[in-house]
């Protein structure tokens, strides 16, 4: 099942391939949810202290009967926090919300605060003081792996010029109709692991005529020929959804696209998201 195999992190962990999102699911129906797709199969759950749910994240996690070794747990700084004693503040918050013991990966959310996301200001200093606890926290066992969301090229490198630790991960904003190739190959060649969140768009592409033709070619849903091309592509997907059929289907994903199918995929342009278009990163999404 593709959702238990790995991708090594640069330090040497591994990360299941495919995560299950939870941005949007509140406190008290994500338990259940958690619960209920570790049950199914995922070992990869994937908050933020921005969602306000790891509490119930970590609820569902403690009752899902699995080892805690085998999950994976990854939550992400609040995005205006751009300071050490905050951040180490922080941190130590989200240990205790989520009640798992350690945190396998922890991301600064986004470059700058949600309010003035993709502006001139990039927050180098305010970053690096984050990053600083990041580090911190990782040496002291509190956290597997460190990382980062949102970062372009230019915070990526500020990053990686003048840390000790380089971040692991960069989750990004990509799927078919946006995918950001000149970023996911910088990430590569810099041994980040790039994730995909929003890999259906928020689900605006699913009911495109062009991807229905080709979803239907494979006998796959429109999310899972998505999703699948993600992987394809070697990025991990964080699918969300908080029906339990589509937990089931977008982890059945363990078919392969032919090489002029994803030639198509890449070329195919989407970038309209409706009513989500009033978050941030889909209305800023270049």
């Amino acid at each position: 099942m593709i959702a238990q195999e790995t991708f090594a992190l640069a330090n040497g962990a591994t990360i299941p391939k495919l995560g299950f999102g939870t941005w949007m699911i509140n406190d008290q129906e994500v338990a259940g949810l958690v619960r209920q797709a570790v049950a199914i199969g995922y070992r990869h759950i994937d908050t933020a202290q921005a969602y306000g749910n790891e509490r119930g994240v970590g609820e569902g996690l403690r009752a899902s009967g699995i080892a805690r070794h085998e999950l994976f747990v990854t939550t992400k700084l609040d995005a205006r926090c751009k300071s050490y004693a905050q951040a180490r503040s922080l941190i130590d918050g989200s240990l205790a919300a989520l009640g798992v013991g350690h945190i396998d990966l922890m991301l600064i959310h986004s470059p700058q605060p949600w309010a003035e996301f993709r502006t001139a200001e990039r927050y180098f200093a305010g970053n690096l003081e984050a990053w600083r606890a990041l580090e911190e926290a990782h040496t002291d066992g509190k956290l597997r792996a460190i990382g980062v969301s949102n970062f372009e090229q230019v915070d990526l490198d500020n990053i990686i010029d003048h840390a000790g630790v380089k971040p692991a991960v960069n989750q990004i904003l990509a799927h078919v109709g946006n995918t950001r190739f000149d970023l996911i190959d910088y990430c590569h060649s810099r041994n980040v692991l790039v994730e995909a969140y929003s890999p259906v768009a928020h689900g605006a592409v699913l009911t495109n005529p062009e991807l229905t033709g080709l979803a239907a070619k494979y006998g796959v849903s429109v999310a899972q020929l998505c999703i699948r091309y993600c992987l394809e592509l070697g990025l991990l997907p964080l699918p969300k959804t908080a029906r339990a059929e589509h937990l089931r289907s977008n982890i059945a994903v363990d078919f392969e696209i032919a090489a002029e199918d994803m030639a198509a995929l890449k070329g195919f342009e989407h970038e309209e998201y409706g009513d989500a278009a009033k978050f941030p990163v889909f209305g800023k999404s270049r």
